[in-house]
């Protein structure tokens, strides 16, 4: 279905038709018009589905025009990684671009200059932040969350998985009883029922399957191969499918650089990103990355969610990740827009059960092939 039929304003819809963005998605359809109903929302959408649009682009229509005491803003999304809220932020600054009358947006996190977002806060009508950066914002009374009118919870079920749930609490204390609620997560699981609970009004639920049809975009394969064989085998599927850029996820830090520095010593332009790198090098590397100047990104699962790298054709599983949930987040940083990708996981004798186990609760079957002919002599 067309966005025309959403009550979106004309101009809006003709910039999102000027970007290609003609069709809604399912959690859009259903998302949009409720934001604009002013009920509160319980949205259950896989990653990949679309679900920023659907709360971003009614926000932008309602609070277009609205005016706003200064250091005070209309909407707040709160977000649990640095790299999900300047997604976010970026969707908004893309989509706002259409209105006719200017929203200021920002996204407020770790790792950069509290300093300068402090001064940067003046007139901000949609604010994306992470817990931490936002309270010590409010203690220095940078932004006052009295005046909010809708507040949006997004990837609830991570900011619990981090530990965020006294932030959090502390968040909501400072906002107005009367306000509308959003609530978004990738699953439906008691922590976030009892989240919704504990703030939502009667809200309408939007819930999308399990097995969105971007997840039947991706084939999936599985190689058998000795642990110490796993960096051949990386840089051979890298050269045989000709990737022009790979998405590799390991499960630490210390493999990720590791993994890196071997591929620079074999030719492959590569950057590895992670927790204990700076904002700074993360920004850097991943705007490297999207740009199309680095061939291979090496990821902790900090970029398992909410990053959307456009046009990704494969994602590489170069240890395999704790949970299927996180299996599931993983590979799917491919296979986005109706576009098909690949997802390989790289599996020793020593995790093919583990494997088993992952592939059995996420109901995803990968092809499994043997490694043997793909290895090359080092």
């Amino acid at each position: 279905m067309s966005f025309k039929s959403l009550k979106l304003p004309a101009y809006l819809v003709q910039h999102l038709q000027k970007h290609h963005f003609t069709k809604a998605t399912p959690v859009q359809l259903e998302a949009i018009p409720a934001v604009f109903s002013g009920k509160d929302v319980l949205g259950v959408a896989p990653t990949g589905t679309g679900k920023t649009a659907g709360y971003v682009l009614p926000l932008l229509s309602i609070f277009e025009k609205k005016p706003l005491n200064n250091r005070h803003v209309n909407a707040l999304v709160l977000v649990p990684t640095r790299e999900l809220a300047v997604q976010v932020d970026e969707v908004l600054s893309q989509f706002s671009a259409g209105l006719k009358t200017p929203l200021k947006t920002m996204a407020v996190h770790g790792g950069k200059s509290i300093n300068l977002q402090m001064m940067k806060m003046n007139r901000v009508s949609i604010l994306v932040a992470t817990p931490g950066r936002l309270l010590d914002l409010v203690r220095n009374k940078a932004v006052h969350l009295d005046e909010v009118k809708t507040f949006v919870l997004d990837e609830a079920d991570k900011l619990l998985n981090l530990g965020f749930q006294d932030e959090l609490n502390e968040v909501l204390a400072l906002l107005p009883a009367k306000r509308q609620n959003l609530l978004f997560s990738a699953t439906l699981n008691s922590n976030i029922q009892d989240l919704s609970r504990l703030f939502l009004d009667e809200p309408q639920l939007i819930e999308m399957p399990d097995a969105p049809v971007q997840e039947r975009l991706i084939r999936e394969y599985g190689f058998r191969v000795e642990q110490n064989k796993k960096g051949v085998l990386l840089r051979e599927l890298i050269k045989r499918n000709n990737f022009s850029s790979v998405l590799v996820f390991t499960s630490s830090t210390h493999q990720a650089d590791h993994v890196c520095t071997k591929l620079e010593r074999n030719g492959i332009k590569a950057a590895a990103i992670h927790g204990k790198k700076s904002q700074g090098a993360r920004d850097a590397a991943l705007i490297a990355f999207k740009n199309g100047e680095l061939q291979v990104l090496v990821a902790t699962d900090l970029l398992a969610r909410g990053v959307d790298i456009k046009g990704l054709p494969a994602v590489i599983n170069y240890e395999l990740p704790r949970s299927p949930k996180d299996y599931t987040h993983r590979i799917g940083r491919t296979g986005r827009a109706d576009e098909r990708g690949e997802a390989f996981s790289l599996v020793s004798p020593e995790e093919e059960q583990h494997f088993r186990i992952i592939q059995k609760k996420a109901k995803k079957w990968a092809e499994m092939v043997e490694s043997t002919a793909f290895l090359a002599q080092e």
